[in-house]
């Protein structure tokens, strides 16, 4: 029977049968299934996590011994510190640069205080009329106004005592009629207005010996502490418009730029660490967290710096579970596991630096 009268149907099933013996053929050369092709085997072949005293996919060698492994980050002593400010306002001046170590107090960033340096000159100027209105109140009238007062206290008692011995001669020439009623009635007059001069002279006098009375002191006193309250709020205002370092380190991001307007409930305006130790803080599955201990050996490796293992002692196990603090690019991870932070602190500080990524390992007890 010639191919022409085959029906297609037959030809399919030729066509089937021929496919299934060319599988055949090719698992017989194959070998067995179980087993994976040399070919199948170098292309699938990568780098894994080594074994203890073996290599790591960095290319660093792993001190021997048995390690708990985890990504990890490296971190200032203490953490980074996200510096802010505590009013709003615009930028005047950035006085550090990144890199740059400072001191606690020193100050960093500058916002527009034109306003507030005015208002604290008025608020001075205010101190100093009331100091010297309390310095007048509370000493008195100076050596040279009292002698004044007195010499005016003694003056006005001789005219007064002057008018009324004059009264008293013209009223005895008055009864031999020596002399006119009018004449005797200004006479009166007189020796009246100055006994009344004669004893406020002297209520003066007796005034600036005894010296101020207290309620006026007491008042003079308490507008000097108002205003010396005023000035201290003007300065206290003026001081929130330069940010200080909260403590020694060295500044790792300047986030802000001059002429930027600064908002409190926006980003910091710089991130600040103490540098001189450097930390690694490490996610350790919630498998392994019975096998890490404080002051047990570690170190960590990184890309960066492929030839190198950069040792250490942990110096802090949480108290609780958490979830990852570092991701990796790797597709297949998962981010639902929980971690427990495990932080040590390396040997020594350069040349890592905050913010990279390493892999850590814990020898574990």
């Amino acid at each position: 029977m010639s191919m022409r009268r085959l029906r297609p149907v037959h030809v399919g099933l030729v066509f089937g049968a021929l496919a299934l013996f060319g599988v055949i053929l090719r698992g017989v050369a194959d070998g067995p299934p179980n087993i994976a092709r040399a070919a199948d085997a170098e292309k699938a072949k990568r780098d894994a996590l080594p074994m203890a005293g073996g290599k790591d996919e960095r290319g660093a060698a792993i001190p021997a011994g048995n390690h708990v492994a985890g990504n990890g980050v490296v971190e200032p002593n203490g953490r980074e510190i996200r510096v802010a400010g505590a009013v709003p306002g615009r930028i005047a001046r950035i006085l550090v640069k990144e890199g740059e170590s400072v001191v606690a107090g020193a100050p960093l960033v500058e916002l527009e205080a034109t306003v507030e340096r005015a208002a604290l000159r008025a608020a001075e100027a205010e101190v100093q009329g009331a100091q010297a209105d309390y310095d007048r109140v509370s000493h008195g009238l100076r050596r040279e106004d009292v002698d004044a007062v007195i010499d005016e206290a003694n003056s006005s008692r001789a005219r007064a005592d002057l008018s009324k011995s004059t009264l008293q001669r013209l009223e005895a020439l008055a009864k031999a009629g020596g002399v006119s009623v009018d004449e005797l009635d200004r006479a009166r007059q007189n020796a009246a207005s100055d006994e009344g001069l004669a004893r406020a002279s002297d209520a003066r006098r007796r005034a600036a010996l005894a010296g101020s009375r207290a309620e006026d002191v007491l008042a003079a006193k308490a507008r000097l502490e108002l205003s010396k309250a005023r000035r201290d709020q003007s300065q206290a205002q003026l001081d929130k418009l330069t940010i200080a370092a909260p403590q020694a380190g060295e500044i790792l991001q300047v986030k802000a730029r001059v002429g930027e307007y600064y908002n409190v409930q926006g980003d910091p305006l710089l991130v600040l660490g103490d540098t001189s130790v450097l930390r690694v803080r490490v996610d350790i599955d919630e498998r392994d967290i019975g096998r890490v201990a404080l002051g047990a050996e570690a170190f960590a490796t990184t890309e960066a710096f492929r030839d190198r293992v950069f040792k250490g002692k942990v110096v802090e196990v949480a108290r609780r579970m958490g979830r990852k603090n570092v991701r990796t690019d790797d597709p297949n991870e998962r981010i639902d596991t929980k971690i427990l932070e495990v932080v040590f602190q390396l040997e020594e500080t350069k040349p890592l630096v905050p913010g990279e990524r390493v892999t850590g390992y814990v020898t574990m007890k």
